[in-house]
């Protein structure tokens, strides 16, 4: 764990898996920044090799548990990218809805920060001028759209 970038949302505790063996957490952590989707890293104290415990809905179940007891509102986490998965470490995708909760630990959402470097363009566009999905867009893939339609337009 790197103290310098990591947010530790929680310490040590005990969860049980599907089999019934107790599996001793050590901390549940987070990067300090990111663009939305938060992986949640869960460290374990000893080897869970072979285990896929990311799929162990018990275990996983006990994790939410102990993060909606911390103050987390919203649905419950996928697991993140299985090369990320290791010898005492599993790796938790949280949905949009968590990122409010990270924020009040001290998250930083990058893609805010970069959509503040474009003051003049907003992604609440009407519906007459802008299709649902260019209002998710990011700033950079709208600002590249409206030059493109630009050019043909000319």
């Amino acid at each position: 764990m790197n103290n310098e970038t990591d947010i530790q949302l929680c310490g040590p505790f005990d969860a049980t898996d599907a089999t019934g063996q107790t599996q001793k957490i050590q901390a549940i952590r987070i990067f300090d920044e990111g663009y939305g989707i938060i992986d949640v890293y869960v460290d374990f104290a000893s080897s869970i090799q072979g285990k896929r415990l990311y799929h162990d809905a018990t275990l996983v179940g006990q994790i939410l548990d102990r993060l909606r007891s911390l103050g987390y509102v919203g649905p419950d986490f996928g697991h993140g990218d299985l090369g990320l998965q290791d010898d005492k470490l599993i790796v938790l995708e949280a949905p949009e809805e968590f990122n409010a909760f990270a924020a009040s630990k001290g998250w930083k959402n990058l893609a805010e920060e970069f959509a503040e470097d474009f003051p003049g363009e907003s992604d609440t566009g009407s519906a007459a001028d802008t299709s649902a999905a260019d209002r998710h867009a990011g700033s950079a893939s709208k600002t590249q759209l409206d030059a493109l339609l630009n050019k043909f337009k000319a």
